[in-house]
């Protein structure tokens, strides 16, 4: 069983800046494709940025340019550097490791980030 932990949510305001870890209870990445989700009340649950175990990386068109994903392999962490946050970027954010052959998914507990002026 995989545990996944995220942190470094919190409230910023418009232009702001946060960085997101998410810490695997083991290594993982190099089976496992890592993905930042977020939820918004209303909304669908959508993928805002991966790392696959190659190490190639997919962003959602909203963040393009502002968000940036990153691993620390040794340390067992991805990270999801958020700059220039949007009121719309206002949700609880998910990390997520799914198993590259069978398409398992593990899933964090969330932490909530809020851009509000």
């Amino acid at each position: 069983q995989v545990q996944l932990v995220e942190s470094g949510g919190g409230s910023v305001q418009p232009g702001g800046s946060l960085r997101l870890s998410c810490v695997a209870s083991e290594s993982v990445m190099n089976i496992y494709h890592i993905n930042w989700f977020r939820g918004a009340p209303g909304k669908q649950r959508e993928l805002v940025a991966g790392v696959g175990t190659s190490g190639n990386i997919l962003y959602a068109d909203s963040v393009k340019g502002r968000f940036t994903i990153s691993r620390d392999n040794d340390k067992k962490t991805v990270f999801l550097q958020m700059t220039m946050l949007e009121p719309e970027d206002t949700a609880v954010y998910y990390c997520n490791a799914r198993h590259e052959v069978s398409g398992y998914s593990y899933w964090g507990q969330g932490t909530q980030v809020t851009v509000s002026s």
